[in-house]
């Protein structure tokens, strides 16, 4: 199901159209964002089937797991929006200095305006409409952009977006790369961005361009330690479940595994078990597991399966797009198993000897988006302390998405900026400082000739 591009006098025209409604003000009073935000809520509900329908063909992905992963998360968003926004939208009181006495100071929290925001393919759902939510929240108008490689998600919610906004306001426009580039080469007030770090330092270059500001919702290998004193049991359940959720297409996904030597054989036994539990005997069959996006997603992940040893899995079906999810072994860390992100349901293993050898492996390489650590907790914190990433867990993965009142977010390579709940808010906002002076009272110190000027030094 090819997306027919839009034209780019149509994409000029809705950004036109946009910029006249932003500054018209309609979007700035808080009734105005909660009737919006309640649409977006609603929508949702009734929307619900469509878009878990156009989930199955795009990715074959369940129903189950297209509620819990895109719709309810979204859901989540709007309803800490609502609950909040008053609360975020008020001026923020900050303490004068002496100097400045009788003055008062505050923050305002105003809406950065024209937001365009692009999202990728592998939670299409979630990663355009949880932006969205910050967008309306802070009093932005937004022009979206889905992945055309979800054709039929990207056509439902085109259509789910039209029926409750006036596209002057919120817009989606469709399109391939050739379509970004137009966009990227447009004037903004924000750009948010999701995809591989390789495409953000693209649209980062083109909005230098224009100063614009972006947010940059990355990726990269996130390292799933496994140390001495984990439960192997919970452990190989969890890292499971995390590396074959979405057929191991996410970008907090468990990218390889670093486990203690002693843990190996024990690990890939439980890992197995595990598996079955989840999938089956044949997880082609199970109606719960995601098929990679296109054939050209497939053939890169295939192409890792000959970098090491096969020890669990291994099984694929160029034309169902399936890849069986596999462990393996022998793995050599120049290999570009170890190099690139993965994105499928491959999990190269890697033995270590002790825990600092595991975190300098993780410290040589590019700051990940996630990092997870199963073991003592006060052997996980400290690993916490000797490492960066975007976010983490402690014996378990891809939870931290989960909490709406945690910020999500990239460091170095793996992103820039962060959101969901406040950090949501803040990331379409800009915080303006105020000085509020009184008329009729006027400090003469600051005015030349300086007079008294040795004890005016004194209180600076």
């Amino acid at each position: 199901m090819p997306l027919e591009n839009t034209p780019a006098a149509r994409i000029s025209a809705l950004s036109a159209a946009q910029k006249a409604y932003f500054h018209s003000g309609a979007t700035l009073s808080e009734t105005f964002r909660r009737t919006m935000l309640r649409r977006l809520e609603a929508a949702l509900v009734n929307w619900e089937k469509r878009l878990c329908d156009a989930l199955w063909l795009d990715l074959h992905k369940s129903p189950e797991e297209a509620f819990l992963t895109e719709i309810s998360i979204v859901r989540g968003e709007v309803r800490n929006h609502l609950r909040n926004l008053g609360k975020w939208m008020r001026p923020e009181r900050r303490p004068s200095p002496l100097k400045l006495l009788p003055s008062k100071s505050r923050i305002l929290s105003q809406p950065l305006g024209q937001a365009l925001i692009v999202s990728p393919w592998n939670y299409p759902v979630q990663l355009l409409l949880n932006p969205l939510v910050g967008a309306v929240s802070a009093g932005c108008t937004a022009l979206l952009k889905p992945s055309p490689y979800t054709p039929h998600v990207a056509e439902t919610l085109e259509r789910m977006i039209a029926e409750i906004y006036d596209e002057a306001y919120v817009a989606v426009v469709q399109g391939g790369r050739e379509v970004n580039a137009r966009l990227f080469d447009m004037r903004w007030d924000v750009i948010f961005f999701t995809g591989s770090p390789a495409l953000g330092r693209v649209v980062m270059a083109a909005a230098a361009k224009n100063l614009t500001p972006v947010v940059l919702e990355l990726g990269g290998k996130s390292p799933c330690i496994v140390d001495r004193g984990a439960d192997i049991e919970v452990a190989a359940r969890r890292i499971a479940w995390g590396k074959t959720l979405n057929a191991g297409q996410t970008c907090i996904a468990p990218d390889y595994l670093l486990i203690h030597r002693s843990l190996q054989d024990r690990f890939t036994e439980t890992f197995a078990r595990a598996l079955q539990r989840l999938h089956g005997d044949d997880a082609q069959q199970s109606p719960h597991y995601v098929r990679l996006v296109n054939d050209r997603a497939f053939e890169r992940v295939a192409g890792y399966l000959s970098q090491g040893r096969i020890l669990i899995g291994g099984r694929t079906d160029a034309a169902d797009r399936y890849i069986e999810p596999t462990l393996l072994g022998d793995v050599d860390p120049a290999w570009p198993v170890m190099q690139e992100e993965i994105f499928g349901p491959v999990l190269p293993m890697l033995p270590f000897d002790d825990t600092d050898e595991a975190l300098a492996f993780v410290n040589a390489r590019e700051k990940p988006l996630a990092f997870y650590w199963f073991g003592p907790e006060k052997t996980g914190n400290e690993a916490l302390l000797r490492t960066s990433s975007g976010g983490a867990c402690l014996n378990d993965v891809i939870m931290h998405i989960a909490n709406d009142r945690l910020p999500f977010g990239g460091v170095g390579n793996s992103g820039i900026g962060r959101y969901h709940g406040r950090d949501s808010f803040d990331a379409f906002s800009h915080r303006r400082g105020v000085v509020i002076v009184p008329e009729r009272t006027d400090l003469p110190f600051r005015y030349p000739p300086y007079k008294g000027f040795r004890w005016i030094k004194k209180i600076l």
